[in-house]
């Protein structure tokens, strides 16, 4: 489980974080929706352990990402916003070393690895360079070493930013399939299709606070709103007529 309380962080004068709030639950796929700059990436980030918030807190499993960064990641995927790959290893070799950076015990590693390559139809490209991929390559890849060590807490930043469609169909069904064996999903999208056809709460984010954080029935209900687009839009104008 992730709990966001009262998260602060700016950069300078800008203020990309003022008091975000919400929780994620093991078992359930929450979405950071909001227009582009609103502080998902930002949040996110400071749950990956890359950026200290100014204030506030924020916990993995119960583990502060502050005072025990090591123990947060220990239990976080992380796919950030672009893959990161090293182009001059192969993509087995790009997860192998994200395993042995996990410190998994070494004995185990390949066996893993192998695991996640099967479990995400890599074998085709496993032995190949990671320059030259597609983009969809790219994220299948992210993904494996992401997941390689196992983590109960997965985090992605718009994940199917640059995929085809039957990539994003294939990822689709994949994140049902860790929220399925209970793990904690955690992504950040502003492409309300995505959304809709994933998520089981969705935290909706504007100008560095939280607007709403409801079920998609939910957020319909309180917005008076059948269509979630027009629910989100709503939800965006309620909290920028409070500021």
């Amino acid at each position: 489980m992730i709990i966001v309380e009262d998260l602060h962080k700016s950069f300078g004068k800008v203020k990309a974080v003022q008091g975000v709030s919400f929780r994620a639950e093991d078992g359930k796929i929450t979405g950071l929706l909001g227009p582009n700059g609103a502080g998902k990436s930002t949040t996110l980030r400071a749950l990956y352990t890359v950026l200290k918030p100014d204030s506030g807190t924020a916990t993995i499993d119960g583990i502060n990402v502050v005072e025990d960064s090591v123990g947060a990641r220990s239990r976080i995927g992380t796919l950030p916003h672009g893959s990161g790959l090293y182009p001059h290893l192969t993509a087995r070799e790009n997860i192998s070393y994200y395993a042995k950076l996990y410190d998994m015990p070494a004995d185990i590693i390949d066996g893993r690895v192998q695991k996640v390559i099967d479990e995400l139809d890599i074998n085709d490209f496993a032995d190949r360079r990671t320059k030259g991929f597609s983009q969809g390559q790219k994220t299948k890849v992210s993904l494996a070493r992401s997941l390689v060590h196992g983590p109960q807490n997965i985090l992605l930043d718009e994940p199917s930013n640059g995929l085809d469609v039957m990539a994003t169909r294939a990822l689709r069904e994949l994140i049902r399939g860790l929220r399925e064996t209970g793990k904690c999903v955690l992504f950040s999208s502003h492409v309300m299709q995505e959304v809709a056809a994933l998520c089981d709460e969705i935290v909706i984010i504007s100008s560095g606070k939280v607007a709403m954080q409801d079920t998609p029935d939910g957020i319909r209900a309180a917005t008076g709103c059948d269509d979630l687009e027009e629910a989100f839009v709503k939800a965006i104008d309620m909290v920028e007529a409070e500021s």
